[in-house]
């Protein structure tokens, strides 16, 4: 397949949970797709360039198009400055153009269809964005040691800590707590040990464990939900202050955390147009369809 200069545009979701590949083409039809594993460049940029140029390969090569004439649009997790942007974009220079921005600004972009808004995103991090007057603010985003309050991996950490102090006979035990201190032998050295070496993600893998203890009314599981919605909420709050209109959430504890959310705050959420590969397709230029 040959094409001229501007009429198709890749658009990548380089996410802490996996990385995600898309073609488009003039008219914003969908021509291919790839997928991959977590490409974080908070937790390893070098890795997540690897990982998210395969992911890019396997989308041009499932289309049998090269890179020479595609606009290329990445939003990816870790990068919070122009500096790494800039990097990053220097992984790709056969491309005709690449732009990278923080994954939280693409998802926006994709949840209101390019125009203005606000987006929460709770998956294995947290973060918030509003996008006003061409500009974005984002609150949160601050990595899991000093932020992603509300997320996946903040409730899997918070929940094997739970699960080692009850262990340890600080805390009282619970049907969560024992199924997570079996799962390391009963062993406090084994936990301690996978905790030096664990990701955000490897946390987060944790979090629907909790999220069905919870809902069975789990006496450990439960506050640390209801800690994750109020994080979330505090998130949806900070960022309508910015002076958006319409706010969304994506991520995958969007759904579930929803019950747990007060509902005056889950009644003014409202559901994405696009999800945020199509957001990295639309800020490199591109168009997009949801046919």
């Amino acid at each position: 397949m040959t094409a001229t200069q501007g009429e198709l545009t890749l658009g990548v979701d380089a996410g802490a949970t996996r990385c995600r590949a898309r073609l488009r083409g003039p008219r914003g039809e969908a021509l291919a797709e790839a997928e991959g594993p977590a490409a974080n460049a908070y937790v390893d940029f070098d890795a997540a360039v690897s990982v998210t140029r395969d992911c890019v390969a396997r989308a041009l090569a499932a289309a049998g198009i090269d890179s020479r004439h595609i606009k290329l649009g990445l939003g990816v997790a870790g990068v919070s400055n122009a500096s790494d942007a800039r990097r990053f974009e220097a992984a790709f220079p056969e491309f005709a153009s690449a732009l990278v921005v923080n994954d939280v600004i693409a998802a926006c972009a994709g949840a209101h269809g390019g125009a203005d808004g606000g987006l929460v995103i709770a998956g294995t991090g947290t973060a918030g964005v509003a996008r006003t007057g061409g500009r974005e603010t984002i609150v949160g985003g601050r990595g899991f040691l000093l932020g992603d309050d509300g997320s996946a991996a903040r409730v899997g950490a918070d929940a094997v800590r739970a699960a080692l102090r009850a262990l340890d006979g600080l805390a009282s035990e619970s049907a969560l707590t024992r199924e997570i201190r079996r799962r390391f032998g009963d062993d406090p050295l084994a936990m301690t040990r996978w905790a030096t070496q664990a990701k955000p993600g490897d946390y987060g893998a944790f979090a629907p464990l909790v999220l069905e203890a919870a809902q069975a009314g789990d006496a450990t599981a439960l506050p640390i939900v209801e800690a994750a919605a109020r994080a979330l909420a505090a998130l949806v709050v900070a960022v309508e202050r910015l002076g958006v209109k319409r706010v969304a959430m994506i991520g995958g504890l969007t759904a579930p955390i929803r019950p747990y959310l007060a509902p005056d705050v889950a009644a003014r959420l409202r559901a994405p147009l696009f999800d945020p590969t199509d957001g990295a397709i639309l800020l490199a230029g591109g168009v997009v369809s949801a046919t």
